[in-house]
């Protein structure tokens, strides 16, 4: 069996639909396997866990080096940071640190290996790569956001810390209060109370959610719908460079046959005369 067959049976591999939700499906049980050792479980069940973690550790490694095989370009392989995160976390998961000092670092390792479920889903990878491309943008109305809480925790403090200051007695406090209002944490409680000394206080925080709950919200979903967008386009665009390049490899593999054929011909037509 020659390279360019065990490379063409890993790219079936990686390809099959049956294999990819097979790994989903290791991921999820490894997960779970997560969770049951927090558990008081008996010892009987535990040793069963750690020989089921080596059974998925050792898979892990398997559909490791099938990517790895089917990658055309090899050099390339780790320059995808999916690729650098997933073999980090097998290689970590191979050392025997349970029983160590970096017993703690082993466990943690386990926990991030259900992140490898973005690496294996491509819409769940786009989601991931849309919202990391999105973070330049919400920074900024981040930054706007803070700017409102600053000057609206400021007027709480100023008006509101004499009738109540464990919710308005400084700025910090007080932005921690408008954080409850934002999130509509019993923040009608909130506003009662100042309402008794300012009745007009209720257009403070009415503003207040106004800006941060629906406006800014609203920013913050646009700009990641936006990113989204672009980033389907992107793939789609990357999907019909691809197949165009196949279609041109095709194409210029047909016309070698057919200068071949066309050499045979001549040679044969000059050898019969």
């Amino acid at each position: 069996m020659n390279i360019q067959t065990i490379q063409d049976r890993a790219i079936a591999l990686k390809n099959n639909r049956a294999f990819e939700l097979f790994v989903v499906g290791v991921i999820i049980i490894s997960a779970l396997l997560v969770g049951a050792k927090t558990y008081a479980i008996p010892d009987a069940v535990s040793q069963m866990i750690v020989w089921l973690d080596v059974g998925i550790t050792f898979l892990f490694l398997f559909e490791i080096i099938v990517r790895f095989i089917a990658e055309p370009n090899k050099k390339r392989f780790f320059h995808n940071g999916w690729n650098v995160f997933d073999t980090l976390v097998v290689v970590v998961s191979l050392i025997p640190i349970d029983n160590s000092d970096m017993a703690l670092v082993g466990r943690l390792v386990r926990v991030f290996r259900v992140l490898r479920m973005v690496s294996i889903i491509p819409e769940l990878r786009m989601l991931l790569n849309s919202l990391v491309r999105a973070l330049p943008q919400l920074g900024y109305v981040v930054l706007l956001m803070f700017i409102i809480f600053y000057i609206y925790a400021a007027i709480g403090a100023t008006f509101f810390a004499p009738i109540n200051r464990e919710l308005w007695g400084d700025i910090t406090i007080s932005m921690l209060t408008l954080f409850r209002v934002m999130t509509f944490e019993d923040w009608t409680d909130v506003m009662y109370e100042t309402m008794k000394v300012y009745p007009l206080s209720w257009s403070f925080y009415l503003s207040f959610i106004f800006f941060t709950a629906f406006a800014f919200l609203n920013m913050v979903i646009g700009i990641v719908v936006n990113v989204l967008e672009d980033e389907h386009a992107r793939e789609r665009a990357e999907k019909d460079e691809e197949e165009g390049n196949a279609s041109m490899n095709d194409l210029r593999d047909e016309i070698q046959e057919l200068k071949s054929m066309i050499t045979r011909l001549e040679q044969r037509g000059s050898s019969n005369q």
